[in-house]
């Protein structure tokens, strides 16, 4: 009988495990199942290109993994139940129409349901507030900007890695806006000295107006007002604070933390559930000096490695892989011709050298199709696949050796 393996969510971590099991294990042996609720791979690193005007090459799932033995099933994950090990599924347009939806009973489950935006509770943003965390939230988006006439005002708020790229993006793709970024520190504040003043030096070229150590408490339809009371005018708010957790996991048995991330150990498996498997921003995954790893594509692949590797290596007897999770640099885009790469240790803390400039936007894109090619290239490179000859649980103390 084969061992049957579900995998919730085909986003960069979720389709990487899939493949990589698929790479690993004999098909005879195993059934591997891929659920997603679209039938195309969404880029979410891209998802700023998106929303500014920028098309992207579509990816049909239907073709990346054709011939490699996994099974796609396309449909939105309404139910869990990690105790009778069932997953219910609806299928494209069914959801909240009393349909029951199909049970998946699974042996092995990996769940990479990943984050969506995260609005912080701050009132009106849910109401008014775009976000570009998925394709359909950066689809609105890039209608709601083509709409928009000349000297408008578009307020991004948040500072970090998602709000620097939309905001030089939007700026660079519509120059004629009046383009804003509320921060809640300093602008590159995390950077390094060269990297923090590249920065400036391309909002300071695109005409962006930054609103330092600036907190937004509340968002209306034509402005937001920040914690000392200033309305700042936005005919758009782009609303990129941070990201919050697909909710399913949180309303099992399965130990997740306050923000329902999964708790797992070093190979990525549920500590309650040893049957689950959690990667990228759904698990809590611990990195260098015991520091969580942040949400992100940077640490949610190598999850995904880590998880893929121990899941094989426990179906057929071996030893578990030691996947690195740690960190080298950050991409970060700032337009489509300028880039910063900061280079950084492995717990992600800024260092002296920083590439930019046109060569760190080359740099940046190859990164991007990089991490494309690799999802849509699941069992290209040739490894040895080995049986399944039995479902042993390699104690945590075994030696482990460097991943294949």
């Amino acid at each position: 009988m084969q061992h049957r393996i579900v995998v919730l969510g085909a986003g960069y971590t979720g389709a990487t495990a899939a493949g990589r099991i698929a790479r690993r294990l004999h098909r005879e042996d195993v059934a591997i199942t891929l659920v997603n609720a679209e039938p195309d791979f969404v880029e979410r690193v891209r998802m700023h290109q998106l929303a500014s005007g920028q098309d992207l090459a579509p990816r049909p799932f239907s073709e990346m993994f054709e011939g490699t033995g996994v099974a796609l099933k396309q449909g939105k994950v309404t139910a869990l139940d990690v105790d009778r090990k069932t997953v219910t599924v609806a299928a494209p347009g069914t959801e909240g129409a009393g349909e029951p939806g199909e049970e998946l009973a699974y042996d092995t489950l990996v769940y990479a349901l990943g984050s969506g935006w995260n609005d912080q509770g701050v009132p009106g943003t849910a109401e008014h507030a775009h976000e570009i965390a998925g394709r359909p939230g950066a689809l609105r988006l890039r209608e709601r900007l083509a709409g928009l006439a000349a000297g408008e005002p578009v307020v991004v708020v948040g500072g970090g890695l998602t709000g620097v790229e939309a905001a030089t993006e939007i700026a660079e793709a519509r120059p004629d806006l009046d383009v804003a970024l509320a921060a809640r520190g300093g602008l590159g504040d995390w950077l390094s000295g060269k990297g923090a003043r590249h920065l400036r030096a391309v909002f300071d070229r695109l005409g962006i107006t930054v609103h330092e150590h600036t907190a937004v408490t509340a968002v209306e339809p034509d402005r937001v007002t920040t914690a000392d009371g200033t309305p700042l005018p936005a005919a758009v708010t782009v609303w990129t604070t941070g990201f919050a957790v697909h909710p399913i996991a949180q309303a099992t048995t399965l130990d997740v933390t306050g923000t329902g991330q999964i708790v797992v150990d070093r190979t990525m498996r549920s500590v309650s559930h040893p049957d689950v498997y959690a990667v990228g921003d759904a698990a809590l995954a611990m990195g260098p000096a015991d520091k969580p790893l942040r949400m992100s594509c940077a640490s949610g692949v190598p999850t995904a490695w880590q998880a893929a590797d121990a899941i094989a290596a426990r179906l057929t007897g071996g030893k578990i892989p030691n996947v690195p999770l740690r960190y080298f640099n950050q991409c970060i885009s700032l337009g489509r011709g300028d880039g910063l790469i900061q280079y950084v240790t492995a717990d992600d803390r800024a260092v002296r050298a920083a590439l930019t400039g046109r060569l760190a936007a080359f740099y940046k894109e190859l990164i991007c199709k990089g991490a494309a090619w690799g999802v849509a290239h699941p069992t290209l490179l040739p490894v040895r696949r080995r049986r399944v000859v039995r479902e042993a649980v390699v104690p945590e103390g075994a030696p482990v050796r460097a991943a294949a």
